[in-house]
This record gives C-alpha cells, structure tokens and sequence, in this order.
C-alpha cells in the first residue's frame, strides 16, 4: 500500500505567502521521508477554506525540490478548462518531473461551478467530453474534434507526456455510482468521502469486479483505489488523536463547503463513520432506532430527531472511536500501523492524508509527516 498526502492549502489566518511556503516545506520532508504521492486540490472562491486554485503552478516549483515523490493533482476540474489547456499542462509537469505525474479529475459544486460561469446541470457531459478528449490529445499526432462542448480542428499540441503513454487518470468519487462509472471508463478511484474501511470494503471488491470489463478511455486501465483520510502521527497517542479529531470535525462543520447546503449531511457522515457507536446509542437511546454497530452501512441511521440530533450525534463522535475504525490514522506509530492495516486489508492501493488543515499548525505537521516516515512506513514497506 502507498501513502500520500492531500493539500488544500488552507488559511485561516489569510496569509497567502505562509501557507505557500509551509507546503513546500512540508512536501519536500515528505519526499524524503518516503511518502509516495502528493495531490493538490483545484478550488476556487472558498476563502479561508482553500488557497489552491492552480495546482500545476505550484508543481513547478515542487518539480525542482523533489526527487520521487509523485505529484497529483486532485483533481483538474474539467469543465473549467479547454480539453487541450489541461493536456498540455499535465504534459508540461510530466515533463519537469521526469514522469511523476498523476491525474485525478473531477466536477466539483455549484457554488464554484456557478462562480465560473458553468451550469452545474450540465458538469457531468461535460467531464465526459473532456475525459474522452485528452487521452485521444496525447496520443495523436494531429488532434481533431467536433463535439457538443468543445471543436477543434486539426493541430498538433504539445508536448505529449514524458510517461508513456501517458500518466494514469483518477476520477474523485463520494458515491457509488462514481465508483461503478470509474470501473467502466478504466479510471481509478479517489474515494474522497473520508469513510470508515468496513464501510468502502464492499465498493473496493465491486470495483475490481467491474473493472475487468473496462473500455479504458485512455491506452491503460488504471486498476487503483485510493481512500482519503485525515491523518496525524505524535508521540503522544490521546492529544494526537484528538487534534486529528477536532480537525476533521471543523473540516466538515457547519456552513463548510463539503457539507454546505446537503441534505441529511450529518446522518449520511454517522454513516459513513460506520454507524452510531455503542456507548452514543446509550446516551441517545430516546430517539435513535439504529441497527446493530457495524450494519449502519446497510440500514442506515433511523433519527427521530431529525437533522439536529444527527449533527449533535456527530459532534460527540470521540477520537478513540475514529482511531479503532480507521476514519482517522492517528495517534502514536502503533495506533497508526493499526489503523492503516484496516484499511490495507480490504485492498485499498493508497491512503491519502488530509494532515495540514487550519486546526493543526505547521510544526505539528512537520513531526507528523517525520514520524511517519520513521516509524509507520517501514511497517508496510
């Protein structure tokens, strides 16, 4: 299994030029404490929450500090972008690393999608398009193409990547329908809704399942699973795991951009987290009708107390809880070899950290990235 780490650059304190600096910083201990992937987020207008609207321009510096690591961007938003613009950016980062280049797509949300002029009805053809288009761009000598969204005559673009063919491609996937559209494109999955391993186990065999009937939209079927996570090693097991708790749940808090505006969020997060723990279930007795501890994934949560007691049901979730299930890999090496280990046991191909968010300070990221080069890493390696 490999390890990697999630950027969204965030800024609370809206210092542009700190943040850019810190994650530099931190990627570049992350190459040489043995990480193998790094993928940056495409965001636009979601102040205070995200600063990384372009990932290819900070993979430019990223390209000269590094050696191995593998740069991903996660993910090049396609309806915001001209099919070739994205072809020959990731083709002129593949250039600059020498081949380390990974590309996840995606659609993101209506709030960013509106902000850019695109109607959020129409994101799902248009990825399409796009999706079918730029493989078909790397590999032609000359490029042609009339569709629905984009023409283009005859023309040659360049550079063609450094990989051949041409790096892998990523979908980023919160559902199962992704999960089954990535299988049929050739695609792998960036399961992006930080989820319990019990919870995705069923989707990951699916997937290996559907894939092998691929029609791969590029000249390789890529084969492989991520699942993200939000991530922190410390020497100090309780006090990690909960600074990697209250991270999570500020992450997801109320008015947050993935939670923004969705319906029965906290439920479907209770969910995901693999269902209402024991000891909640006791305190919250009076109004939960809820299966037996692990069968949420199935059932569901049955909340009396509609949206309100959910959300207070997911802001007692305790750390220790998070830990044991693999939502979160924290606390001391041992609790975070133990953690990854479920998730390595149902198949996943990578672990994506979510670790520098604006709850957890530079210096903390910085030992934990060290430490889990030092001391998880060989576990697995």
């Amino acid at each position: 299994m490999k390890f990697g780490l999630a950027y969204e650059m965030q800024r609370p304190e809206l210092d542009d030029h700190a943040v850019i600096e810190e994650t530099i910083e931190q990627v570049c201990l992350a190459d040489e404490m043995g990480f193998d992937y790094v993928w940056f987020v495409e965001h636009h207008f979601l102040t205070t929450f995200s600063m990384s609207p372009c990932p290819e321009v900070i993979f430019g510096a990223l390209s000269r500090l590094t050696k191995r690591i593998r740069l991903g961007f996660g993910v090049v938003i396609l309806p915001y972008h001209h099919p070739v613009r994205v072809a020959e950016r990731v083709a002129m980062v593949d250039h600059l690393t020498n081949g380390r280049v990974d590309m996840g797509t995606g659609r993101s949300a209506a709030y960013e999608q509106t902000g850019m002029g695109i109607d959020p009805r129409e994101t799902r053809e248009m990825w399409e398009e796009s999706l079918k288009m730029i493989p078909q761009i790397w590999e032609s000598d000359y490029f042609e193409w009339e569709g629905k969204y984009w023409n283009v005559p005859p023309r040659q673009v360049l550079p063609k990547p450094y990989q051949q063919p041409h790096p892998p491609i990523w979908v980023a996937a919160l559902q199962p329908a992704t999960y089954e559209l990535a299988a049929q494109r050739g695609i792998g999955v960036m399961a992006l809704g930080v989820s319990a391993p019990s919870v995705l186990e069923p989707h990951i065999s699916a997937y290996r399942e559907n894939i092998k009937k691929a029609q791969p939209v590029g000249q390789f079927v890529n084969n492989q699973w991520l699942s993200s996570v939000f991530g922190l090693c410390g020497p100090d097991n309780s006090a990690t795991r909960q600074l990697c708790t209250d991270s999570l749940k500020t992450f997801f808090g109320p008015g947050r951009p993935y939670v923004q505006d969705q319906k029965d969020v906290y439920a479907r997060l209770l969910d995901q987290w693999g269902g209402i723990p024991e000891h909640l279930q006791q305190n919250f007795s009076r109004y939960v009708d809820v299966p037996a501890e692990g069968e949420a994934a199935d059932g569901g949560v049955d909340l009396s107390g509609g949206t309100a007691l959910a959300q207070k049901i997911w802001e007692e979730f305790d750390a220790d809880t998070l830990a044991e299930r693999g939502v979160i890999v924290a606390g001391d090496p041992d609790s975070c070899i133990k953690a990854a280990k479920l998730h390595e046991a149902t198949g996943v191909d990578q672990l994506q950290f979510l670790m520098a968010t604006e709850t957890v300070a530079h210096d903390k990221v910085m030992e934990s990235i060290e430490m889990f080069g030092k001391h998880v890493f060989p576990a697995f390696r």
